[in-house]
């Protein structure tokens, strides 16, 4: 199964009205152990996201990434502006030229993503961040790839793993960022970028399921 850039495009505006629905969820949780503004800047990010890609041909899925991270980088305040806006270039960077691209595809593109935060953060696993959500969720992908799992059923383990990831999020001191300052009193919050993460993880998952299930 391969998706195309033009489903690519068609799945990152729905990222974008899923964002806006949970703008204000997303906003409630920072506000615990943060500035409190975390939905309402993904929101406008990817509201700036679809305005840049609707002109895009869908031809290459490299371009098509780039242009969200830079959509990103320009629109989102805070760490997340960076954080997320390094994630889609170095993706880019992993499907340059590509016009469809696999499952295969798939795991590089959170990898390089996975690699551009962790760089860009100088964050680990473990500090209460959006890795928190990622790097789960990668891990599950290639161990259900390996066992020969459907792509499909690669999508459902790892959006999975994202969601057990951010469930320990509420177990573990915050060690980066402004939540950082709360010490211990940040366990017990649910980290914001991890759930945004979670959010568009899902999303690319249920996306993909409509595009498979409509091919049969």
């Amino acid at each position: 199964m391969s998706i195309t850039g033009l489903q690519v495009i068609s799945i990152l505006n729905k990222i974008a009205n899923v964002l806006e629905e949970n703008k204000f969820y997303l906003s409630e949780l920072d506000a615990a152990i943060g500035d409190g503004d975390h939905g309402i800047n993904m929101n406008k990010g990817f509201n700036a996201v679809v305005t840049k890609l609707k002109d895009d041909d869908g031809l290459d899925i490299g371009i098509i990434l780039k242009k969200t991270g830079m959509a990103l980088v320009s629109n989102v305040g805070g760490a997340a502006g960076p954080l997320y806006g390094t994630a889609f270039m170095k993706a880019a960077a992993a499907v340059n030229g590509k016009a469809d691209i696999d499952i295969e595809d798939y795991i590089k593109i959170l990898e390089a993503a996975l690699g551009g935060v962790m760089m860009r953060g100088k964050a680990q696993r473990g500090e209460k961040t959006m890795i928190d959500a990622i790097a789960p969720a990668i891990d599950a992908m290639k161990k259900a790839e390996d066992a020969g799992q459907t792509p499909i059923e690669v999508l459902v383990i790892s959006k999975d793993a994202a969601m057990q990831g951010v469930e320990h999020t509420k177990t573990i001191i915050a060690t980066k960022g402004r939540a950082s300052y709360l010490g211990e009193r940040s366990i017990g919050h649910q980290d914001a970028g991890a759930t945004s993460s979670y959010l568009i993880l899902n999303t690319i998952f249920e996306e993909v399921k409509l595009i498979n299930e409509s091919k049969v």
